[in-house]
């Protein structure tokens, strides 16, 4: 599971030498949030929604969706509070920790869901260290910023840990923590991904993409079913 945790962070620091390099213009990042919105809500859909309603009971679930709406709320509160590079890179650690530990369920719940989850991250990833990296100083150290990505991409092998005392867990509270995964991709695609890349003036291709990504892992789920 550790080594498919590392996928994330490997886009995380791709992303930043790539954004140190040559940063990517309105339109190419537009196009690629569209793109992992669509992937990431295909892995929400296919993935942790059965999962979640199959393990049991409506209270569980509840619980679990409950919980998941206030994290979203509490990890949108700290993104509005937050001001330059520092509290960006706080925020997105907990949300990154969040991310870690929904892949970690996704592991418990079989190997391929893991492994989709972990392509859906990846692309989540791969533009927050765009984020990261875009706000710091021009003169800012290069090691600074590459460090900084990194140290939040690692909070996801963290997060995945976290979820292993959850997995070996009664069954109600499998059950609660699928669905608070659940609204946390949600949340990532449609109050996150969709808001930022709906800030640029769509065209027919990048609206394309968030129906390329979501077929794409759909059938790549079919490929390794």
């Amino acid at each position: 599971m550790l080594l498919y945790a590392l996928i994330p962070v490997v886009a995380s620091l791709a992303g930043a030498l790539f954004t140190l390099t040559k940063p990517p213009g309105p339109k190419l990042t537009s196009a690629i949030q569209h793109m992992a919105a669509g992937i990431v809500f295909a892995a929400a859909a296919g993935e942790l929604l059965p999962d979640a309603v199959r393990r049991g009971t409506i209270w569980p679930v509840l619980a679990g969706a409950a919980a998941g709406v206030l994290a979203m709320l509490f990890t949108r509160a700290l993104e509005s509070k937050s001001s330059g590079p520092v509290g960006l890179i706080g925020a997105s650690a907990v949300d990154a920790l969040i991310d870690g530990m929904v892949l970690g369920l996704g592991f418990a719940a079989g190997q391929r869901q893991g492994l989709l989850l972990a392509v859906a991250l990846a692309f989540e990833f791969l533009l927050l260290s765009v984020s990261i990296a875009s706000a710091f100083d021009r003169k800012a150290c290069r090691s600074l910023i590459v460090g900084a990505t990194l140290g939040v991409s690692l909070m996801v092998p963290i997060g995945s840990l976290v979820a292993g005392p959850i997995s070996r867990a009664p069954a109600f509270l499998q059950t609660a923590a699928y669905a608070f995964g659940l609204i946390a991709l949600l949340y990532l695609a449609v109050e996150e991904l969709m808001v930022e890349a709906h800030e640029v003036d769509d065209t027919l291709w990048i609206t394309a993409l968030f129906f390329v990504g979501f077929i794409g892992l759909t059938i790549l789920n079919q490929a390794l079913g």
